[in-house]
């Protein structure tokens, strides 16, 4: 193996799948968020539950669950996972014209589940863009970033806030 910090590639160079065999299986737990910026009337219109296509915020909340549990078929290198928990929560923030999605992703295993959060919210935040496009194809989605993750011989990551 190479010192390198870039676990996914060999001593030559190469891309590998990192070998966990050998690591204790442990609860681990990420948390990820992001946003996605839109014009008020759109923002309005999820609130109110009046989208052409139904429930927004719930037709996310299931296709960021299930994106989640298909990770390791969409990160070529990201090991398949058996979650124990997957959870999705969704805030207007009327005064950004935005939805925050914070999805919590854990499991009890050798690896961790950042993937799987940063993956739940990234689809989530996608379906709320294919779901609201008609009336505004100008939405923005911003911020995605692991929040926290604990677990694992790593310990705990926790995101600070920046500085003001």
């Amino acid at each position: 193996m190479t010192d390198s910090p870039l676990t996914h590639f060999d001593a030559q160079g190469q891309a590998h799948m990192v070998d966990v065999g050998a690591k204790r299986a442990t609860h681990r737990i990420a948390l990820a968020t992001g946003r996605i910026r839109m014009q008020p009337a759109t923002l309005q219109q999820i609130s109110a539950g009046s989208a052409k296509k139904g429930d927004v915020l719930a037709v996310a909340r299931i296709a960021g669950i299930m994106a989640s549990k298909k990770t390791s078929e969409l990160i070529p290198l990201c090991h398949p996972i058996a979650l124990t928990r997957v959870a999705l929560d969704f805030e207007l923030l009327e005064g950004e014209s935005a939805v925050q999605c914070s999805a919590r992703t854990e499991t009890v295993g050798p690896t961790g589940v950042e993937m799987e959060a940063l993956t739940a919210v990234q689809v989530a935040l996608l379906t709320i863009y294919d779901m609201c496009k008609a009336m505004d194809r100008g939405m923005v989605i911003e911020g995605v970033c692991l929040l926290e993750k604990h677990g694992g011989k790593s310990g705990s990551f926790l995101r600070r806030p920046p500085a003001v």
